[in-house]
């Protein structure tokens, strides 16, 4: 796999939109960051690292993040947009000056900078910028 990030954000996408409860990503300390904000901004109810026991004779068992759903009283989508920004192919680097504002405010940028994985409004609040990962909605 090339890019997991993409991966990751792409089964969220999916299990959202066919109203899934929970959805298993393979685990990384990346993946976990990006859970644990989404979860802080409310996208997400809640996730847990969980230990796959091995499919065939002499694997390991594998790591792997269970993320939990979060839907509206009536079934709507929490999370109705996730958008790749920075890429294996195309790496999107900005300031803290351009460190975008999602739909005005309503949404989150997630950045990884060198004080850790964080929003884009942390990261403007601590003055550092990084690469772009996503855009949440």
């Amino acid at each position: 796999m090339t890019d997991p990030i993409s991966d990751m954000l792409t089964r969220l996408r999916n299990a959202v939109t066919a109203k899934h409860t929970r959805v298993d990503l393979p685990a990384s300390k990346l993946k976990a960051e990006i859970a644990r904000i989404l979860q802080d901004e409310g996208y997400i109810q809640g996730f847990r690292m969980v230990e796959e026991p091995a499919t065939t004779e002499g694997r390991q068992p594998r790591q792997v993040i269970r993320v939990f759903l979060k839907y509206g009283p009536h079934g709507e989508k929490v999370l109705t947009g996730l958008e790749r920004i920075s890429r294996p192919g195309r790496r999107v680097y900005l300031g803290v000056e351009d460190v975008p504002v999602v739909l005005g405010g309503l949404g989150t940028s997630i950045l990884t900078t060198s004080r850790g994985v964080m929003t884009g409004r942390a990261a403007r609040k601590a003055g550092v910028g990084g690469e772009v990962l996503c855009n949440v909605w």
